[in-house]
């Protein structure tokens, strides 16, 4: 079955130009120039992924970003003229997958989606069972839930999965850039202190977890690791 991607831009010339390049590459495409009405549609019938403008009426890309990610881990790709930094690392730490700058070059962005549905479908059938469990936490990939001393943890979809590949490879260190490029799915061409907010917010959600055995372990120089103690 083909793949479903809505388009959300407030600029008509280039969301079509985006439909000719994604349906050339066989995606079926659904376009939306406000972002009130592409959250309502989105509800009714969640696509296999998103590229989102961040400058919309009726609401803007963040807020619609922000929306989606209390009820779906659908990717999302924004699409930007603000090209600084500090909007992409909180494109990032809201929840998107990747962040495209405007102007942009067709066959990139065709290769970013081709990247970030790969890596869904990756992170999801990476680990054959339905969770992962260490003493006192149970994780779901599959059902996006995180149980941390028998209680829900609420808990955004980048910092589950983060945590959930950590946990997957117990006690190997990963750096930053491999962390990104593992769970965000493309080499990241910013800053790297992403991954450290991510942490700090994990950490400060499974607080003492040291007396069960188990670590979120900074590796200084080099990065992160799931220490099983």
């Amino acid at each position: 079955m083909n793949q479903t991607i809505m388009v959300v831009d407030d600029d008509r010339s280039i969301a079509e130009l985006l439909r000719v390049y994604l349906e050339k590459e066989g995606y079926i495409t659904e376009l939306y120039l406000r972002g009130d009405e592409a959250l309502s549609a989105f509800k009714k019938n969640p696509p296999n992924l998103l590229l989102l403008d961040i400058m919309l009426p009726g609401m803007d890309g963040w807020e619609v970003l922000k929306q989606v990610r209390k009820i779906s881990s659908v990717p999302i790709i924004m699409l930007s003229a603000k090209g600084e930094t500090i909007d992409k690392v909180l494109g990032l730490e809201l929840g998107a997958d990747d962040y495209i700058t405007k102007p942009f070059e067709p066959k990139e962005l065709i290769a970013r989606v081709k990247a970030v549905l790969r890596r869904a479908i990756t992170l999801q059938q990476e680990d054959g069972s339905d969770h992962l469990t260490y003493p006192e936490l149970t994780l779901s990939l599959k059902r996006y839930e995180v149980t941390y001393q028998g209680i829900s943890i609420d808990m955004p979809p980048k910092e589950l999965e983060l945590l959930y590949f950590l946990a997957l490879h117990p006690n190997q260190v990963f750096t930053r850039e491999q962390l990104l490029e593992k769970v965000w799915g493309y080499d990241y061409f910013g800053d790297s202190r992403t991954i450290d907010v991510h942490v700090k917010r994990i950490r400060e959600k499974l607080p003492q977890c040291e007396q069960y055995g188990w670590k979120i372990k900074t590796v200084f120089s080099v990065g992160y690791k799931f220490e099983v103690l």
